[in-house]
């Protein structure tokens, strides 16, 4: 009789993904849809929490931008993240959602959004997906780094915790919306073993002007829309771009500026200012502006003036007042050049931790293909903890759930060549 053999089967590696935003949860689907065993620790009470926020407004998953114009939108990083990409694009991004039971449409803007333009039920569907297949999730599990042993250590309720994994994928975000979870505190860990992190500073974020306190007071709030921002690139060529900012306390901030920002930030950074110059009076010809506003006013206050000939009142008027003297007020031609070119000089950016997003990071350098660290074989990273930028309208989440798949195929691959 044929005695029972004993199982010699290696044992499925355990993979730690850690951080439980879209390129964290993604990395987990990508890893258990491998055979692999997933631990998913989130620092947090629940995953998903940046994500939740940033769908508050109406859900932007993804643009519908052809793939050669999407992969433009990542600046000096394209051709990188364009591998990334090429493997989960904004139609395999679509296609997932439905797979969730969420259908997507395309907006006017080209934008793409779920049907009910929530986030919550994507979430809700995604996590308890994750769940159904095997993903082990451990939140209010604070990663510190590894112990002298190479255990992972983690800061949880209970005390202090060591776990041992055979791989590690670190999706901690950047340094935007700390109290949602993304408050860069991996960056020491990382530097105590060898890393450079370049520094984190704002993206997508709004700037400082310093206003004068009538305009602060009474026009914070208000919304330039539309307008057109024009500007030199590096080589001297012009550019304009058309959309839409709002007026705040201390400056400006808006889809537009956010599209500019890391340009007008570099330029801060060099020049210890920038000026965003934008035609607050698109599709008005300065001409045409200038033949009205040099008509003879009689009695009629210049705010009326500028009313009934230019139809400039509320914020745009009010813009003019704050940068124009009296001298300058008093004359047709310099109105009309300022209405057409205004001039916004920036001090300083918001504060990183208002920012949509982050730059800085960990250099793409410092990765493989496969986004494994370099100096430490085992832990790969995705998502926004990466050195990479690009504006909002989808692209910044596409990237981060590409990258987070890209991320697992590394550990898939690794994993296959080490026991190989």
């Amino acid at each position: 009789m044929p005695q029972p053999q004993p199982d010699t089967a290696a044992p499925v590696p355990t993979v730690a993904v850690i951080g439980g935003g879209p390129a964290g949860l993604m990395a987990a689907e990508t890893l258990r849809a491998a055979g692999l065993q997933v631990d998913l620790y989130d620092a947090k009470g629940s995953v998903g929490r940046k994500f939740l926020i940033a769908g508050k407004g109406g859900m932007n998953l993804t643009h519908s931008d052809p793939f050669d114009v999407f992969v433009t939108r990542y600046g000096e990083r394209a051709n990188e993240l364009a591998a990334w990409l090429r493997h989960f694009d904004a139609d395999a991004l679509r296609a997932w959602a439905r797979g969730l039971g969420v259908e997507t449409f395309v907006g006017t803007s080209g934008r793409v959004f779920p049907i009910d333009l929530k986030a919550a039920p994507l979430l809700r569907g995604w996590v308890r997906r994750l769940r159904e297949q095997g993903v082990r999730f451990h939140v209010l599990h604070r990663w510190l780094g590894w112990d002298e042993g190479g255990a992972l250590r983690f800061s949880t309720p209970q005390g202090d915790a060591s776990v041992r994994a055979d791989a590690v994928v670190l999706a901690l975000g950047g340094g935007s919306w700390p109290e949602l979870g993304s408050d860069g505190a991996w960056m020491g860990v990382l530097r105590a073993r060898d890393i450079d992190i370049a520094p984190l500073q704002p993206s997508n974020c709004g700037f400082d002007i310093g206003w004068s306190e009538h305009l602060a007071s009474r026009f914070a709030g208000e919304p330039l829309k539309p307008v057109t921002a024009h500007w030199r690139d590096d080589d001297g060529n012009p550019h304009q771009r058309q959309g839409e900012c709002v007026i705040t306390a201390t400056g400006i901030e808006g889809s537009l500026v956010y599209a500019l920002s890391p340009m007008l930030r570099d330029a801060i950074a060099r020049d210890g200012h920038a000026t965003l110059v934008l035609d607050l009076l698109p599709g008005r010809e300065e001409s045409d502006l200038l033949r009205r506003l040099a008509k003879p006013r009689g009695s009629r206050s210049l705010s009326e003036h500028l009313r009934r000939e230019a139809g400039v009142s509320g914020v745009r008027a009010a813009l003019l007042y704050e940068v124009l003297d009296k001298a300058a007020l008093a004359d047709p031609a310099k109105i009309a050049a300022t209405l057409k070119r205004f001039p916004f000089r920036l001090q300083r950016t918001r504060p990183i931790e208002e920012a949509i997003s982050s730059a800085g990071g960990i250099p793409l350098e410092a990765l493989d293909q496969g986004l494994m660290l370099r100096g430490l074989p085992g832990v790969f990273a995705a998502g926004e903890m990466l050195d990479w930028e690009a504006p909002t309208g989808g692209y910044l989440l596409t990237a981060c759930f590409a990258s987070g798949r890209q991320a697992a195929q590394g550990v898939v691959d690794w994993l296959a060549q080490r026991n190989a």
